[in-house]
């Protein structure tokens, strides 16, 4: 569609056309401190990487992959998707429980608080509703 408009050419389909099915959910995995955004650079002594239907792991990593401090701190991207919401965030619990990243300190905490978190499973936040929630946060 992108290489029709470009060319000056109308889109195939109409708004009405387009039907919404299931949801999906991405996760940045950073090498990064979880509540602060501080960098962690370092080694990866282990290294597991979620699976299952409809779960993607987008990721280079390795055991012994060394994270340079020179670059940006993500070091993959999990994504899931199920027909529901509620569905396909128990999957994103699953596959953020089966994540083994050791050695360094990543985002994974983070983004588990946050699957738990009644707003967020509920839907009902704005781009601000991280930034409010993280003032307010007391990690344990």
């Amino acid at each position: 569609e992108q290489i029709r408009v470009a060319a000056g050419l109308p889109l195939s389909v109409k708004q009405d056309d387009i039907v919404f099915r299931g949801h999906s959910i991405e996760c940045r995995i950073n090498a990064e401190h979880p509540f602060t955004f501080m960098p962690c650079p370092g080694t990866v002594t282990d290294y597991h990487s979620p699976g299952g239907m409809n779960v993607r792991m987008e990721s280079g990593l390795y055991s012994g992959y060394s994270i340079p401090p020179y670059y940006d701190s993500m070091i993959g991207k999990l994504v899931v998707s199920g027909l529901t919401r509620a569905g396909c965030i128990a999957r994103l619990k699953r596959a953020l429980g089966e994540t083994v990243i050791d050695g360094i300190t990543t985002s994974l905490p983070l983004h588990e608080v946050l699957v738990n978190n009644e707003e967020f499973n509920s839907g009902e936040y704005n781009i601000h509703w991280l930034e409010n929630f993280l003032e307010n946060y007391e990690p344990e």
